[in-house]
This record gives structure tokens, sequence and C-alpha cells, in this order.
């Protein structure tokens, strides 16, 4: 013997109950088999909400009740040949008479009890299992229709009827040794008890009654068809990579499906365990798919953990105060408040000093959960030994479930730091000694992302996904989308990320894409999204609270900078090309940098000094492995370079310049380049990174610009140059008449800064530098007399573009 059970969505209309009978009809070649059925889909629900409105006077339940007699007469229609259809019609009218009348009474005594809630709620299987034993019947296939009120015996407590199995066992046994038949079908969820009323076993009642019926008989296997292919690593509708699982012991499933896993009823397995027997959970829509194996000892995968479930709608109570502490009864009395409620206690757990216990409960009972307990403690807070009950609510639980776990050190710490680095926050943690489950009470707010966390950490060996939103598009951030794009294979292949481009941002346009933004056309798309608006990307950012976002400034924009503490806050990395972040105030520096600490995220900011080139990082190296800085010399600004490389006095210094500015070595106002300040900047941002204390007004600036170039618009800068060209010239010569070559150079030596245009001689480090390029001289205590050095291209947009990436790369490793 085998039981079937298929549920409502598979037998929603005659489409899919055509697929059901198509599955049963292989089935019975195999073995004897008990077929158990839920209502058409969404039938239970019409019925229940007919009866709360003639409770409440309304007489729209008429329409609900229409609704549901249109529904069955279609299937019988559709289903059964017009020359049997007239007996089937019959019985569905006059169930849906039986119905009227009922809520007709319950309209007239403005009275809607749990008795009659089952009554009214029994009708959908009872008519739906009808319907498909006749199908059958039309088909040729003899079998027998059992009403299951005959068989299961409950007690009387309506809606959650609690199943006399001693009784029901020796029904069911009884009644098959009596008729037999290849196929019998049964309408699930319902029941009655020992006076024959009808009772329910509780939504998803329909998986009990199988796995009743299958214990009952000692059946070969239970098969719980449904609309998915098993249950599975995760919820598919908040982790799109959630995947089957192939085989799970009882207990497993048991803590999944209490967890919110809905594949199967939470009861089901209990009766099925006793006995031993296998259950599948199989797809009515894809009845080849192998689905998931449910056994006492399953197949182990590799995998420590099998699955991850939550539950909504929790609140979480506490209950504190100093005079629980070394006081006996306290835990007690406080579930027995709650006991005498009938409030279910879904989580505990309590601190070793006693001073408070916290559990968690359905958040509808918050209220009703806060009057009891006050008031069995009413004493103890009037005397302010205890306070009065606390409650949060829009909580969730998530947890990490599978038997593997035991005795596996480092879960737990896996789990947390998952989370904690996606700025997840705990509210409550609980670990039965069986370590078969490990739950965590979060913001419900955060659930999506902490299930995709988690099942990355445990499951993915796929990928990892990042989750970037870029604000600036010119020259190097669409060189950064170019790479990104180009990069995409080799980074989840070898890498296993995958980068996903989520949001996009200039100064005109603004656009986000929770699936990814497709790069091969960025630049079409963004030109169709709505005006940019800098706060309202971000609020976006944070509400949509993607897992392991990255934020990547690639503006000069002191507005944009001004939002890294709101990103850093939520634990979102910062990645900064923009220099205004790190060269601001140092009490700003500072904070951000402990931001990025206290929040489990990064701020990274290596294109702020030499582009793509590894200075910050290599600077960074020397300090944590416990050197120490003493001196820096360092040509810092490819524009300058490339200036004076290209200078001889044949051409005039503002045209070079010009030249610089259109190959992309300028800062968008040049004058930041050649007046000195960018390269106090980064000379100030080296120090601040070698733990130097200093300010933008603490480092000289020897500027060799005359101060009239220095005023005025971007086009008057070009003029006044023009004009100030013998300046220049007898710069130049005077270099060269020296032999030595003109270059910006910054230094930092113990505490002291300075940048300006000094005269290199051959013999010197900075002395062959050619083109745009950049190097930085470290002299350490290790490096004392032949220091560090880090030399190469030290502008254009390319290598800009790289810099930003491998920064992008160092975050989403953390």
């Amino acid at each position: 013997m085998q039981v079937l059970k298929f549920g409502g969505t598979s037998v929603a209309n005659a489409e899919n109950i055509n697929k059901v009978v198509s599955i049963v009809k292989k089935s019975i070649q195999k073995d004897k088999t008990v077929l158990v059925v839920s209502a058409l889909g969404g039938i239970t629900d019409v019925l229940l909400n007919a009866a709360a409105l003639a409770a409440e006077g309304n007489e729209a339940y008429k329409e609900k009740l229409a609704i549901v007699e249109q529904r069955h007469l279609e299937a019988v229609k559709e289903l059964i040949p017009v020359a049997n259809q007239s007996q089937m019609l019959s019985l569905v009218k006059t169930a849906c008479n039986e119905i009227e009348d009922i809520c007709n009474g319950i309209f007239l005594l403005g009275e809607l009890t749990a008795r009659s809630k089952d009554r009214i709620g029994s009708y959908g299987e009872w008519i739906s299992s009808q319907i498909i034993s006749a199908k059958f019947k039309a088909d040729g296939v003899e079998n027998i229709w059992i009403d299951a009120r005959q068989i299961i015996t409950t007690n009387s407590n309506f809606s959650a009827a609690e199943v006399d199995f001693a009784v029901t066992n020796e029904k069911v046994r009884q009644f098959f040794s009596l008729k037999s038949s290849q196929l019998y079908v049964v309408p699930g969820f319902i029941a009655s008890d020992k006076k024959g009323i009808t009772t329910t076993l509780g939504r998803g009642g329909s998986d009990y009654t199988a796995a009743i019926l299958a214990s009952a008989l000692d059946a070969k296997n239970l098969e719980i068809w449904t609309d998915v292919s098993g249950m599975m690593t995760a919820d598919p509708r908040l982790a799109s990579n959630a995947r089957i699982i192939p085989h799970i012991s009882y207990q497993e499933a048991m803590e999944l499906s209490h967890f919110g896993a809905k594949v199967i009823y939470p009861p089901t397995i209990q009766p099925v365990m006793s006995q031993g027997i296998p259950v599948w959970i199989k797809n009515t829509f894809a009845p080849e798919d192998e689905g998931t194996l449910i056994e006492s000892v399953a197949t182990k995968n590799g995998n420590i953990v099998r699955g991850i479930s939550s539950i909504n709608n929790i609140a979480l109570i506490s209950l504190e105060g100093s005079g629980m502490i070394g006081i006996p009864g306290f835990s007690k009395r406080l579930f027995e408040a709650l006991s005498n409620e009938k409030i279910n206690v879904i989580l505990i757990t309590q601190s070793s000093s006693e001073h408070s216990i916290c559990v968690a409960i359905d958040s509808s009972m918050a209220e009703k959960a806060k009057q009891s307990v006050d008031a069995a403690f009413a004493n103890e807070i009037a005397l302010q030994k205890v306070e009065p009950l606390q409650i949060e609510t829009a909580q969730s639980i998530v947890a990490l479930v599978g038997e593997n776990m035991k005795s596996h050190p480092g879960i737990s710490g896996r789990m947390f730091s998952a989370m904690g680095k996606n700025g997840i926050n705990i509210r409550a943690i609980a670990q039965g000694s069986s370590e078969k489950n490990i739950s965590a009470v979060i913001s419900t707010n955060d659930v999506r992302k902490a299930i995709n966390v988690l099942h990355e950490e445990f499951f993915e060996t796929t990928y990892k996904q990042v989750n970037l939103f870029i604000v600036g598009t010119g020259n190097v951030g669409a060189k950064l989308l170019g790479q990104l794009k180009q990069q995409a294979k080799f980074l989840q292949e070898q890498m296993k990320l995958q980068v996903n481009v989520a949001g996009l941002s200039n100064s005109r346009k603004m656009l986000i894409n929770e699936n990814g933004i497709d790069l091969a056309n960025w630049k079409e798309s963004l030109d169709a999204a709505p005006a940019a608006d800098l706060q309202k990307f971000v609020g976006e950012i944070i509400s949509r609270n993607l897992r392991n976002s990255v934020f990547v400034d690639i503006t000069a924009n002191d507005k944009v900078a001004a939002a890294y503490d709101q990103l850093l806050k939520k634990s979102i990395s910062v990645v900064a090309c923009n220099k205004i972040a790190a060269s601001s105030a140092y009490s700003n520096y500072k904070k951000l940098k402990e931001l990025a600490r206290e929040y489990n995220c990064q701020f990274l900011f290596e294109t702020n000094v030499g582009a793509g080139l590894p200075v910050i990082a290599t600077l960074n190296d020397l300090i944590r492995s416990g050197d120490r800085v003493h001196r820096i010399q360092a040509v810092l600004s490819g524009t300058l370079n490339f200036v004076f490389n290209n200078y001889d006095g044949t051409r005039k210094f503002a045209d070079v310049v010009k030249q610089a500015q259109e190959e992309g070595y300028t800062e968008p106002d040049p004058r930041l380049d050649l007046g000195g300040t960018d390269v106090m900047r980064k000379i100030m941002i080296l120090a601040r990174e070698a733990g130097e204390k200093i300010e933008m007004d603490e480092i000289a600036n020897n500027s060799f610009m005359p101060v009239s170039c220095m005023k005025g618009s971007v086009d008057d800068f070009y003029k006044e140059m023009a004009k100030e060209e013998a300046h220049f010239k007898k710069l130049y010569d005077k270099a060269n008449s020296e032999g030595t070559k003109l270059k910006f150079v910054a230094s930092f030596d113990n505490g002291k800064a300075s940048v300006g245009l000094q005269h290199i001689d051959p013999k010197h480090d900075l002395y062959h530098l050619y083109g745009k390029d950049n190097v930085v001289l470290f002299y350490t205590d290790r490096y004392k007399d032949q220091p560090m050095v880090v030399k190469g291209a030290g502008a254009g947009a390319e290598v800009t573009a790289s810099g930003v990436f491998a920064d992008i790369m160092r975050a989403a490793k953390m």
C-alpha cells in the first residue's frame, strides 16, 4: 500500500486535476494506492471568508458562496463526460445549498463558532474528493471514496483537533480489511469527534490526513505532491539560488517545516516517523523530477547544514529585573501566564545572570501576552523588582537546520559572522543541545538579506553575489563598467564572485535594478531612467537592504562624499575614487574609518593616490606588519608629470596642459592639479594612513603658478597661462641649464608635509619618471637607506578604473 496526497495547487482546477489523474494512474500500476486530496486551490479560504462575512451581517457572503458553487460546477463539466455529469452536478448543488443554509444561520445569529467554522471549512475537501473520485470512474478506474470522518477520530477541539490514534488506527485497519480496491480516494483535512461532529486537523491538515493513513496502514511510502520539486535549502522566493534537498531526515524535515518551510505540514512527520515510513516530496507539475526523500537517516551530501528557514510575524517579549536573580519560579510563572492564554512559545533564551528571560511568540498574541504577564507579576512590578513586560515587534526568526552540525565547531561563528558583516543585528539566539537547529531573532526587514547571506555561506559552491551601486559614469566610470562586463565570466569561474551592478547614477539620471543592469547597454538604460536624486538613490540602497552591497563613488562631488556615513552605518562598504572624504577634516576621516570598523564593512580609497597603483595598500601592509614610516617622497600628480615631461619651451605651457586635460589626466578643474591642491590632498592621505594626524592647512605649498592664473573660470585660467608663458619658459630653462628635470614633489618627513616644484638631478630616484607616471618612496624602519618604491602610471581613466575595480574586489572578499 502507498499513500499519495495532492495539495490545493495540484487540484486547483480541471487542468491540474487531469495532471493528478495521470500521475495516480501510473502509481496504481505499482501498488494499491490511497489518494488524499485537498480542496480546490483557495476554496477553503473563500468558505471561511464567507462565514466571517455572514457573522458580520454582511450579505456579501452570498457572492462568495456563488464563487464556490461556480468553480465546482465548472470542474465537473470539464472533467466528466456530459452523460455522467448529472449525479455530480446534483451532489455539488446539494452541498452548496447546505453551505448556504449554514451561512444563513450564522448571518441570523451574528455568531461564528469554531464548530461552525469546521463544518463550513470541511466542504472544500469533501466536494473536491467526490469530483476526483468520479473523474477516475469516468476514465474507467474503479475506486472507493471514503469519508475521512468515518475513519479518523479526534477530540472536540474544533479547528485544531487532536487525533485519537488508538481509535483511528483501529477504524482505518478495519475499513481497509473489508473494502478492497486498487485505488481509494479520501478527503484530507477533515475528521470527526466521538459524537460524529465534523472537526478539522488545522491548516495544512491534508498532509496530516495522509500521514495518519500511511501510519495506520503501515504503507510502503507516503508521497506529498505539491507545486515545488521537493524541500529546498531556502525559500526560493527569498533566495534565487536555493536548490532541492535530495535527502533529509525526519528530524531535519520537522525542524525546517516548523520554521516556515511550508512544503510540508509540521505534524505530518510524526505518525510516519514512528513507523519509519519514507516520505517523498514531489512536484505535480514536474513529475519526473526526483524530489526530496525524507527518511530515518538521510544520505550525507557533503553539507553540514541541510537547510535554512525562517518565521515572520514574531514578537520578542522580555521579562527583566534585578528581583529575578537567584529567585526560583520566575520562569514557571512566566510560562504559566502565557499558557493560560494559549500563547505558543516559539523560542526561549535566558541570560546566565538570570536578570532577563526572552521569549519569541506570534506577534498577534503580543498584547495579550503583556496583559497576562504584567498581571501575573503585578506585585513585583509595583515593588520595582521586575520591569513591565517589554515587547519588540516586526521581528523574525532565521534558523540553520542540519543533523551534521552536531559536534562541528564553528557553525554558529560562521552564521553570526556572515550576518554581522552584512549589518544584520541579532536580537536573540537559541540552540538546542541536539545541535540540529541554530536560531536567531532578527528584524523582519533583514530576513531576505539574512537568508541569502547564509545560503551563500553554507551552500554556495558556485558563487557569492556582490551588489554594486555606482555613482559617476564619466571617463573612469564608463571604463569601470566596461572592465566589469569584460571580467564577469572570469570572476564567476575563477573567483566565485557574481558582480551585480544593481544601481547606477550620474548628475542627470539614476537607475536601480536589483536583478542587475545589463552592462551591454547601460548607457541607453540610464538615459531612459528617472531624474537623479542623490538622497533618494542612497535611500533606495539602504531600504533595499541587499546582501554584500558596495557603494562606489567615481565623482569629485562633496555631496556624494557626505553620504558615506549613512551607508557605512548600514554595513554597506564604500569604495571612493573621490578624494574629498579622505582629505576632509581629520575628524571626519577618522569617523568614517571608525564607522567601517564598527559596522563590519570597508571604507577603501586606493585610487585617491596613484590611480591604479597599490600605494595605499603597500603602506597599509607596512604598518600592519609593524613597520614605521619616517619619510615619504613622491611624485603624485600624473598630470604635472605629464606636463613637465612634455613641456620643452617649443610649445606653450597652456597647450601642454590642455592636451593633458583632453587625454583625461587632469581633474575636471585643472587648477586643482596645477596649483598643487590635488597633490596636497594625496600626501595628506598618505600621512594619515601612516598614522599622522594632519590637516590641509598644515601642508606647505610652494606653488609655481602665478596668482593671476588661479582666478576666474577655467577658460580664464587658460588665457592667463598663455599670457604667463615667459614665466613657465624661465622655469624650464633654469632646470635645463642645470641638467635637471622639473618635478612637482610631495614630501612627508617626521610629521611635516610639503609640496612644490623641485629640480631633480639624474642621480635621484625621481629623475627617471616619464609620461604620466607616479612614484612613491617609503623610508621606514626596515627600508632606511633603500626605500620601498611603488612606481607606474598614475593617471588615466583605464588605470584609475582598474584601481577602483581592485578595491571592489577587496570589499567583496571581506
